[in-house]
């Protein structure tokens, strides 16, 4: 019979000797720690380690005093706890795993998003996630509605770095004026809106076609660091155009023209991704 109890505490989480030790002082109690070992084999050694272990889980009390008793929990309190245990267990893995599985997806799927009020949502929520650094493509229109949440990451002592098209300005934000952004509104005829939040997640895409505007959000590795870097190098060339633009301009015409005409597919050298 106690075999068979053995086995029942054992999966209840209780080691060999905590089951010994419970189930002698089910049979008798109050007991002296001595009394419990010579009750129910656990060595001496030992008992004081098990009877504190039982004790910190709430499966036996114990009386204070010089010679302190040991009291066991009732069986049917002790199932109870066991099973609100369990359950809590049970929903905190459910919650959890629930939660990792939607963190994995989030890492491997890219996302959709059609709307520039809906674009404009997801940015701001990607600027109110962020904890060490938000890059921000954005032109005038787009920086006045997301500048409250942009203000609000500034405070909490986020670095906000802006590539501007257009004139921005902010006592919060570092922001670089783009050189050329009058020419890339004519070449592109459309404003796109680029984020990338703790090098983690980035939010792309066209803002300028109200609902038609597309936009793609994604946490995949495989486009953030590409994206990421893409705002990153357009700061070296912010860097290197303020320190060397007249250089660059004697090599490559004004705002570096002849390179955008080299590597245009379409003989207006203008860009026809909005159609």
């Amino acid at each position: 019979m106690k075999e068979s109890i053995f086995a029942t505490l054992k999966n209840l989480n209780f080691t060999e000797y905590e089951a010994k030790a419970y189930l002698s002082l089910l049979e008798e109690s109050p007991l002296t720690g001595y009394a419990v070992a010579k009750n129910s084999g656990v060595p001496r050694s030992k008992i004081y380690e098990v009877l504190d272990s039982l004790t910190m889980r709430g499966d036996i009390l114990v009386s204070p005093g010089n010679t302190p008793q040991y009291t066991p929990v009732p069986a049917k309190e002790l199932i109870k706890n066991r099973r609100k245990q369990a359950e809590e267990n049970f929903e905190l893995a459910e919650k959890s795993l629930a939660e990792f599985e939607q963190s994995a997806n989030d890492r491997e799927n890219i996302w959709n998003i059609t709307g520039s009020g809906a674009i404009l949502d997801k940015v701001k929520e990607s600027i109110l996630s962020a904890k060490k650094r938000i890059l921000l493509e954005v032109w005038k229109e787009e920086f006045e509605e997301l500048e409250p949440e942009l203000r609000a990451a500034a405070e909490k002592g986020i670095n906000v770095t802006i590539i501007a098209y257009g004139e921005i300005s902010s006592d919060f934000a570092n922001v670089y004026l783009h050189y050329m952004g009058q020419d890339i509104t004519e070449e592109y005829g459309g404003r796109w809106l680029v984020i990338s939040a703790d090098d983690s997640e980035v939010v792309a895409g066209i803002v300028s076609l109200g609902k038609d505007s597309r936009a793609a959000w994604t946490r995949h590795v495989g486009l953030v660091m590409p994206i990421t870097e893409f705002v990153i190098h357009d700061l070296y060339l912010m860097e290197i155009m303020k320190e060397h633009r007249e250089i660059l301009e004697g090599s490559f015409g004004e705002n570096l023209v002849n390179l955008r005409r080299k590597f245009s597919i379409h003989p207006d050298f203008k860009k026809h991704y909005v159609k």
